[in-house]
């Protein structure tokens, strides 16, 4: 929904959580005034400190609207906001958990306030709890449900829940219906960097230093793979290699990354400026109509919307996206210098792979585009610009939608794209095209002294 975002609870978001769920419950006639369960509910000060207490804010007063392109420049700060849900993730062997087992995380107290209701904050709580799960290495998400609440287990069928009868349980006159979530495969690093190649790739000890004059870190970081005999020395090598380019040392962490290198970058002062979340999905799934169908033709106050495919992109479609890109290289240039070496390098990295370049374009010129690149089975979808006069009208739905279709007639099989984990509004818009959440990366690094 639109403005509504999701962060770990902190500071009287703690409190404000636990006053709604005890609401919540009590609303809903799970439970009465009397029962000492409510207590429990309102204790959310030991759900932070035990579990992963997520809250979902809005600004105060705001109203209520389908989430739609990117979130607004303006967004207030979360201080500005107030809790209208929560849920809680409780790994295995913690107090929380009364189903999990070993490498499962479990889904509790899932809540929203009576008046915010109907509006997509508990399919965003969810959703933002699984990227959690899968940032956390869980192999399963795990929760527990009753028979009346409907519109709660439509909403775990339809982000992929399925039922675990073998695993239900119940106490006293309450019987609790089990259902799970396994992560799909992720596509990995190395077909993740054969969509989107560095201009050049130096070997070092194994690990492939990306180095494309700073256009974006996925094309100048490092990826780790694999076990130097010397991590040490391989890092220095690493560094020098960015100091000469005149880049920050950006090292992409990941689940393949070689054991141990996290507590050598914090040795070494590396911060953690970001980090992606990998969802993926079948390119054609039988199962979800709905979510494919493009809803229309989609127009802007200058007239109906045109798309056009290219097997390469042209000046309009690099000129928009490579406006919204900051190079990562040290050093000044003039404005009109900077913006055509971005042009320049974006043409020459994003060349690199096969793809196609969708552009969207009304009565005033571009106003949209998105690229689809091809590795093995997969696409991976990408660049996804909306320009800031035709934002909130579906483009952004409408040419991913479209690039699902292209890629389909390409004889991809599977889908990924990244997405920031704080990005709440670019996360709703995929999740409510079929793709999940497979993997987290962060990237690291140092920039140079002085």
């Amino acid at each position: 929904m639109s403005g509504a975002v999701v962060r770990v609870a902190q500071g009287r978001q703690v409190a404000d959580a636990g006053a709604l769920t005890a609401e919540a419950y009590l609303a809903d006639r799970l439970l009465d005034a009397t029962d000492a369960y409510a207590d429990e509910l309102r204790d959310a000060a030991r759900r932070s400190r035990e579990a992963t207490l997520l809250v979902a804010l809005l600004p105060s007063g705001a109203g209520h609207a389908p989430a739609d392109d990117a979130p607004a420049d303006d967004a207030p700060a979360d201080d500005d906001r107030v809790v209208v849900g929560t849920v809680t993730l409780a790994p295995y062997g913690t107090s929380y958990a009364e189903v999990a087992e070993p490498g499962e995380l479990e889904i509790r107290m899932l809540a929203v306030a009576p008046e915010a209701r109907g509006h997509g904050i508990a399919e965003l709580l969810v959703t933002t709890a699984l990227r959690e799960a899968v940032a956390s290495g869980a192999r399963r998400v795990v929760l527990s449900t009753v028979d009346s609440m409907h519109a709660a287990q439509r909403l775990y069928r339809r982000l992929g829940f399925v039922p675990a009868p073998e695993r239900d349980w119940g106490h006293v006159d309450v019987q609790l219906r089990v259902h799970t979530w396994t992560p799909p495969d992720a596509p990995g690093a190395l077909v993740e960097q054969a969509t989107w190649p560095p201009s050049r790739v130096v070997d070092v000890d194994g690990w492939r230093v990306g180095l494309s004059d700073g256009l974006t870190r996925r094309a100048n970081s490092v990826l780790p793979l694999g076990s130097p005999a010397d991590v040490e020395a391989s890092l220095d090598r690493v560094e020098a290699l960015y100091t000469e380019a005149g880049q920050p040392t950006v090292v992409r962490v990941c689940r393949a990354s070689t054991p141990g290198l996290e507590a050598r970058l914090d040795a070494r002062g590396y911060t953690t400026p970001s980090g992606a979340d990998v969802l993926v999905r079948p390119v054609v799934d039988p199962d979800d109509g709905v979510r494919r169908a493009p809803g229309g033709a989609a127009r802007t106050e200058a007239g109906p919307v045109r798309v056009s495919v290219s097997d390469r992109p042209d000046d309009a479609w690099l000129t928009l996206w490579s406006g919204a890109k900051t190079p990562l290289r040290t050093g000044a240039a003039d404005a009109s210098d900077a913006a055509g070496a971005r042009v320049r390098f974006a043409r020459d990295v994003l060349g690199g792979a096969p793809a196609i370049y969708l552009l969207a374009t009304d009565g005033e010129g571009p106003v949209a585009v998105i690229r689809a690149a091809f590795a093995e089975d997969w696409v991976a979808l990408s660049c996804l610009v909306v320009a800031p006069r035709a934002r909130r009208r579906g483009l952004g739905r409408m040419l991913t939608v479209r690039a699902l279709d292209e890629a389909a007639r390409r004889g991809a099989r599977r889908a990924f794209l990244q997405v920031e984990p704080d990005n709440t509004g670019a996360a709703a818009l995929y999740v409510g095209l079929g793709f999940q959440p497979a993997e987290r990366y962060v990237y690291r690094e140092l920039r140079p002294v002085g």
